[in-house]
C-alpha cells in the first residue's frame, strides 16, 4: 500500500550529522534529479532533497521546523496527515522515528470544497496550479526516491482514520489542514482514535482575531471560493478545536511565520505594511507568509 524507493545514485542512510539530504555521488545523478524536480508541475513544500537539489515549493517550513514543539520521536511509530509533498513526514524520519506513514487525498476533486468551488461548478481548469494537475502523491514519491526514504504513503482521508485501517501511532502531525476541513472537530476525533501518544498540530491562525480576542475561541467562517477554506481560527480557537475533540494540550509554540517561497506574494498596501510591523513584533520576522502556531497534545478521554 505504501511506497519504498531506493536510489542507485545515493547510499542508504543519512549524513553524519543526521540530515536526510543525501550526498550526490556524481554530476550526472545531480543533473537527473534537478531535471526531475523541475519537470514536476507543482510543489507545495520547499525541501532540500540532495546537495543542489531543492524543490521550488509554495511554502518553506525549513526556517520554522525547529520552532515546533516536537516530542521525542526516536523509535516511535508516526503518522503525518495531509502530507502533500511530505515535508513533515520526512522530518519525522530524520528525527529518528522507527516507522513513518503519510496520508493524503489523492484526487483533488475529493477535497472538502465549498459548494461554489466544486469541480461540477467551476471545472478543473480554472483552479490555481496546486489544485489541479498531477495526483497528490507524485511529488512525494519523487522526493522519497531522491531521499531514499522508507516513509509509506497512503491515499486515506483524515475522516476515515480508525485503528483497523492503519493501526495506532505514537506521534501524529497535522500541518495547516484544519482550516481546509468542513468538520475539523469530527476529523480530530478520528485522529484521536488512532493516537496512542502525542498529536502535534501546526495550524494557520488569524492574526487580528488572536489580538482582539486573546482569551476567547473565535472563528471566521469562509466556506466559499477556490482557497478551500472553512473555519479560520484565532490562537485560542485552534486550542479549543483540539480540546473539543478530546485532546489535552501540553505545549504550545510561540507564533511563527510559514514563509512563501514561489507562492504569489501579497500586494503591498498600507494594511499590508501595518500587518508586517505587527508580525515582526509577534513572530520575529516580517517576511511574507502565513501566521501559525503549533500545539502538542495528548488524548484526554
Amino acid at each position: 500500500m505504501g511506497h519504498t524507493h531506493r536510489s542507485s545514485a545515493s547510499p542508504p542512510g543519512g549524513d553524519a550529522d543526521g540530515s536526510t539530504v543525501r550526498p550526490v555521488q556524481n554530476a550526472e545523478a545531480r543533473t537527473e534529479w534537478q531535471q526531475a524536480v523541475a519537470d514536476h508541475p507543482f510543489w507545495y513544500h520547499t525541501m532540500d532533497l540532495a546537495p543542489g537539489v531543492t524543490t521550488p515549493g509554495w511554502f518553506d517550513l525549513r526556517p520554522v521546523v525547529d520552532k515546533m514543539p516536537w516530542p521525542d520521536l526516536v523509535g516511535k511509530r508516526c503518522l503525518d496527515i495531509g502530507t502533500y509533498d511530505g515535508y513533515l513526514a520526512f522530518e519525522m524520519e530524520k528525527r529518528g522515528a522507527a516507522e513513518v506513514h503519510a496520508i493524503d487525498i489523492e484526487d483533488h476533486d475529493l477535497w472538502d470544497w465549498p459548494p461554489d468551488a466544486r469541480p461540477s461548478v467551476v471545472g478543473r481548469d480554472v483552479r490555481t496550479a496546486g489544485f489541479r494537475g498531477p495526483k497528490k502523491g507524485d511529488g512525494f514519491r519523487l522526493a522519497s526516491k531522491i531521499l531514499d526514504s522508507k516513509v509509506q504513503w497512503h491515499a486515506v482521508s483524515i475522516y476515515d482514520l480508525n485503528p483497523e485501517l492503519l493501526g495506532m501511532f505514537d506521534v501524529i502531525t497535522i500541518g495547516t489542514l484544519l482550516l481546509h476541513l468542513r468538520d475539523p472537530v469530527g476529523a480530530l476525533e478520528a485522529v484521536r482514535s488512532v493516537c496512542a501518544g502525542h498529536l502535534m498540530s501546526s495550524e494557520q491562525i488569524e492574526l487580528w482575531l488572536s489580538i482582539a480576542h486573546r482569551g476567547r475561541p473565535i472563528y471566521r467562517l469562509n466556506g466559499s471560493g477556490q482557497d478551500c477554506q472553512w473555519w479560520l481560527a484565532n490562537a485560542r480557537g485552534h486550542w479549543q478545536l483540539l480540546y473539543s475533540a478530546g485532546f489535552e494540550i501540553e505545549k504550545q509554540s510561540k507564533p511563527y511565520i510559514v514563509e512563501f517561497n514561489v507562492h504569489p506574494k501579497p500586494q503591498r498596501t498600507p494594511f499590508h505594511l501595518v500587518r508586517r510591523a505587527v508580525l515582526r513584533v509577534l513572530a520575529g520576522t516580517a517576511n511574507p507568509g502565513i501566521f501559525h502556531r503549533a500545539l502538542l497534545a495528548r488524548p484526554r478521554v
